[in-house]
This record gives C-alpha cells, structure tokens and sequence, in this order.
C-alpha cells in the first residue's frame, strides 16, 4: 500500500487530486502517447515465452514503452489501412496476453471502438455480438477462435476481415487469396508501412478522438439472456486512469501480475490504470500458471477475483491435512489467531489510527506467523503488498485470514455499467467486508429500497440498441440503478450485502440473501467449490452444493476411499456426513428461516463450459436452478408450500 501522500497536508492532496481528474484528457489513447514520451526506456511489459521443447519452463521477456507504443501504433495504422473509420467497431477475442493491449490500444489510437468477447464464448454467441455490434474487423487469437466466425460467415456480411495473432495454423504461408484472414503481424507491417508514408496518421485520429465518443463496446456475460452491450466513451477510461492513479494504491515502482480476463471490464481498466501510473505489468492469462508464475514474477500487486483466495485458503487447508492431525490443528489455531489479529487491528486503527493489538495476541501472531503465514506470503511472491479483489463478493472469515496472513486484500466495486471501479478500500485504512470507498469523482446514494445508486463519468452512455433497457436502469440526471443492495457507514464505507435481484422470499414471508450465506459456508468448509442456496417461495432453504475435487479426492484416500472414481466418493455416506457437518455449523450462526434444512452434492463442480458460472466466475442461478430442478424438487418433496 503506497504512503507516497502521507506527509502532505490533507487539502493539497485533494487539490491535486482534484486538479489530476479535472484536467484528464479526453482520451486514454492521449495518455498513452504522454506515457511513452515521458518514460520510454522504462520496463512496460512482461510475457511469458514457452520452452520450445515443451520440457522446461517459460522464460519472460520484456518491452519498454517505446516498443510497446511503436507496436500500438503500428496496429493502429495497419487498422486505417484496413479501412476502419472512427467510431466503428472491432471485435477482440482472445485470452489475456500483451498482443490483447496492443490490439486493445490499436483500435483506440485509430479512432474506433473495442468490442470484447471472451475466448470461451461458443460460436453461436461469438456470431450474434459479431453481428449485433457491427465489428469490421474480428482479432481472433487463433484458428479456433477464427472458425467461430467462418461458421457463420454468411450471418456477418460487415465483417471485412479477421486478423489471427497466431496465424501459424489459420493463415497459409502465401497468404489468404480472398484477403478475409490476415496475421497480426502483417497487420503491424502494413500500419508501420502507413506511418513511414504518413507519419502524422494514427496522431491525427488520436488529435480527433472526442471525450463522448464509443471507446468499448463490452457484452456483459449475463447470468440471464443475451448479452447486452455496454457502451462505455474514451472519457469513461481516461477518468478511470487518472482516479486511480490518484488514490495512491499503485505506484510506478509497482510489479502488476495480470492474468484476469481482459474481455471483462475488470481486467480492462487495470490497463488503463497502468498506463496512468507508469508501473509494470506481467501478463499471462493462463490460469494453470498462476502458482508457478507468482513466484517467477514476484509481484508487488495483484487483482482477482475470490474464487482465487477460496482456492488458495482450501489448498493450504488440504495440505496442512495431509500433514498429519497435529499440523492440521496448528494450521486451524492459525487461521484463528490471524481473523482475530485481522479484526482487532483493523478496529484499533478505525478508532485511533495506529493497529496495535494486545500483547499476547501480538505474541501468538508472531508465532503463527514463523508457522504458516510466511510461507503462505512466500507462495505469493514475497513481496505483495496487497490484492484488490472484486467481480463477486469475498467471505469476510477468508478476507480476514489473509488480512492477518500479511496478504491484504482490498475489496472493491464496480460494474461493467461503471468502467469496473466505482469503490476501493484505501489502502491502510481498509476494512474488511466492505469494498470501501467511491473512487474520486464518483457520486453515490442509497435509494429507500437500499438499492445502490451511481453517478459520474464512468458510467455508460447506454446499451447499445437497446433505448428501452437503458431507460430502465439509468436516470436522465446520470444516477446509474446497479441491482445491487447496499449500506454506507457514516465515514463513507459501502458494504454490498446482496443482488437487488437476487434477494429471495421464503413462502413465510421472510427474505434470505443467498449471497450472504453462501459465503459463510464457503468461508467455514475446507472442500466447497461452488455453493447455491434455494428457497424463493418455499417454506424452507435447500442448498446445491459442488466439491473441489482435488481436495475431495486427498480426504478419501485418508478415509479408505482411494482409488474411487469422483462420482463415487461424491455419492458416499462418509462425504454427504462430512458436509452436512459444515452445514450444521453455518445454520448455528443463522436466523432459523435462513437454515439449510437440506442440500444435495452434485456429481461434478460447475463450470464455464457448461454455462452454469459467467466467465468471471459468478453463479449463473437461473441455470444451476434449471439444470439441477430434479434435485430441487427432490429435496421439497412432501413439504407444503404456497
């Protein structure tokens, strides 16, 4: 966490930040251009390069800023060469790497818009936000992600070309004949033929560029229907960059490792953010690699989403399981002693600005911290100053874990509808459970139905085609609706307690948030990978519940269940007794309308692929609801409801 305004008086921090915002320019692809000029031999990106024998691990290799922004605007001209006018779209599929931000920032500088779309997106829904945005061109990442769009080539007649950033297997060596299909790479020689002609091209798109104008075009990944497309303007990214800049979080000395999805909103506007400050970023969205990469690239910062830190908390758990009973209590002991440090520190600051703590938890923190927490630091890097964590809320029990772990986690908030960040915990005075506060420039206030209600210029312009959509959820004075529900502490702190939609009412009459307490059984139960809870219009609540199977799989081979298939273990007496003890142990701290009075184990964990999680990893209910309504059914079978 940066000190770097400590030692300024409070109201020259705010005339700075004030004057950063206030004078942004109209465009990111403007601080883009200053970036480079300002720092152009300092380190901007790192990325990771395979082993040719496929044996041994990656190496890094790294650009500097000169040679990042040379290969933007290379893109970018090759984009004009293309025929691409401002304003128009161009769609980008592919997985997070640094050919995603040259690309990204190429169709910014030439003057037109970004349409995302996730690499997981099937073929049909590729070709539906092809079409329904209008994309000219489609940078594809690959062969795969280029037949997407040959299959329903006859459906997009506006889409002029596709350009593959690995060509090797989609483009013949001659060349496509048709002049559909090209490589990034030509691309880039044909902008950088543009530029030696035309030196002034991509500078004068970027001179033009209005701070109203479309920027990203981003589909939301939708846990109901179609995708809608969020318009977001250049002036939406380059406010972004500079409130983030100015809330002191990230410096330029700073070490990014960026592995979220960049078709999602969150990963986006961390690239904006980065340009801002200056820092450096390792870019590798293989999430196979997160380990391994973590302690290769050492970072000083890192965003995620929870299901990471879930992941991490269940590892280290399982491991000290397999280390025998007394490792296993010593680990428990631990994590105890780091929730009541994490709490106890976090309230002595909000009350005297310092975080003592008593001297004999200091002492038992101490001695946790030789046990596990250094070693749980050193699997991060060793150097983490702190995680932002956002996309979906974080159990608080895990939150103040790593909290007093030594790995501080600030929540924050935001929407697609929001450029992503619309609050973040600041810094040392974050609080666990809330995302913080709303980020310099941002407007906020709670409706009398406790909605959460946003202004300022992050927000949309609209949906795009959709007047009726945007009507609904937008006021005519800017106040942007999130569907999310929400309380503000007297100092300025949100805590999100749940989806305005998702809110559900028991046939009794009485509301649960399911959010709320899926995230307490996942804070409480070492073998949970995904959780739903079920009771609108029921006299009671039923809960779906998926294993991680890793974990699952160690705990059978100790309890006589090695060499069982999954399915099997998952179906066995031992397992379900194993996980309604967990369950128990929520229901003693809920309100009796809020217990589990039943709950199923599915045979398998829920997934992208099926449809059943977004690929930010957030609960698709209405699809889990639907695939799993046997079980449902099952489960209130012979009770009376309404």
């Amino acid at each position: 966490m940066s000190h770097q305004q400590k030692n300024r008086a409070p109201e020259d921090a705010v005339t700075e930040t004030q004057a950063l915002i206030e004078n942004r320019p109209p465009s990111v692809a403007t601080i883009l251009l200053e970036r480079v000029a300002e720092t152009p031999d300092a380190e901007a990106y790192r990325y990771p390069v395979p082993d040719p024998s496929g044996q041994g691990p990656d190496s890094w290799a790294s650009l500097t800023w000169r040679q990042a922004g040379e290969r933007i605007l290379a893109v970018a001209a090759g984009l004009v060469d293309l025929g691409v006018r401002p304003e128009e779209r161009v769609s980008l599929a592919s997985s997070t790497r640094v050919e995603w931000i040259f690309s990204d920032y190429g169709v910014l500088c030439s003057g037109a818009a970004t349409t995302t779309i996730y690499p997981s997106t099937n073929a049909e829904e590729t070709a539906f936000i092809l079409a329904d945005s209008e994309s000219r061109v489609l940078i594809a990442e690959d062969a795969a992600q280029l037949a997407k769009a040959r299959e329903h080539r006859a459906e997009l007649p506006g889409l002029a070309h596709v350009v593959v950033i690995e060509a090797a297997d989609a483009v013949p060596a001659e060349g496509d004949p048709e002049g559909w299909v090209l490589s990034l790479a030509e691309l880039e020689r044909r902008g950088a033929a543009r530029l030696a002609a035309e030196p002034e091209l991509v500078l004068d798109r970027i001179k033009a560029l209005r701070a109203d104008q479309l920027a990203s075009l981003i589909y939301t990944s939708g846990t109901t229907g179609r995708p809608k497309g969020v318009r977001l303007p250049h002036d939406a990214w380059s406010y972004m960059a500079r409130a983030i800049q100015a809330t002191g979080l990230v410096v330029t000395s700073d070490v990014q490792y960026l592995w979220l999805p960049l078709a999602h909103v969150f990963g986006k506007v961390l690239t904006v953010s980065q340009i801002s400050t200056g820092h450096v970023s390792a870019v590798d969205g293989r999430v196979d690699k997160i380990v391994e990469n973590l302690r290769v690239v050492r970072p000083t910062y890192m965003c995620s989403v929870p299901r990471i830190f879930e992941k991490v908390y269940n590892g280290v758990a399982a491991k000290a399981r397999e280390g025998g009973a007394a490792k296993y209590k010593i680990f428990h002991w631990a994590a105890d002693v780091a929730r009541e440090y994490a709490k106890v520190s976090q309230d002595n600051f909000q009350r005297t600005g310092s975080r003592t703590v008593p001297f004999g938890l200091a002492t038992k923190h101490k001695v946790a911290d030789a046990l596990v927490y250094a070693k749980i630091r050193e699997a991060f890097g060793g150097r983490l100053r702190a995680c932002v964590s956002g996309a979906s809320a974080l159990s608080p029990e895990i939150g103040y874990f790593f909290s007093g772990a030594g790995i501080h986690i600030l929540e924050g908030y935001g929407l697609t509808e929001t450029s992503a960040a619309s609050f973040v915990n600041p810094g040392e005075a974050y609080r666990t459970g809330t995302v913080g506060k709303p980020l310099p420039g941002t407007e906020v206030r709670i409706a009398d139905d406790g909605e959460v209600l946003l202004r300022g210029p992050a927000v949309m312009a609209g949906y795009h085609g959709l007047p009726e959509k945007t009507a609904e959820v937008l006021e005519s004075d800017g106040w942007f609706h999130t569907g999310d529900i929400g309380e503000l502490s007297p100092d300025g702190y949100l805590r999100i307690t749940d989806r305005k939609k998702d809110l559900i009412k028991t046939s009794g009459g009485k509301y649960v948030a399911p959010a709320e307490i899926e995230g307490q059984f996942k804070a409480v139960c070492p073998f949970v990978s995904n959780v739903l809870v079920h009771g609108a219009d029921r006299n009671f609540c039923t809960a779906l519940i998926a294993l991680d199977e890793p974990t699952l799989m160690v705990w059978a081979g100790e309890h006589g269940m090695g060499g069982k298939p999954y399915a099997e273990v998952v179906a066995a007496k031992e397992t379900v007794e194993l996980i309604d003890g967990y369950v128990q142990r929520v229901n003693e701290g809920l309100q009796r309308w809020q217990t589990i009075k039943k709950f199923r184990l599915l045979p398998r964990d829920l997934d992208v692929e099926h449809g059943e999680l977004t690929p930010s990893l957030k609960l698709k209910r209405p699809v889990v609801e639907r695939e799993y309504k046997d079980l449902i059914e099952e489960m209130y079978s012979g009770s009376r409801e309404r």
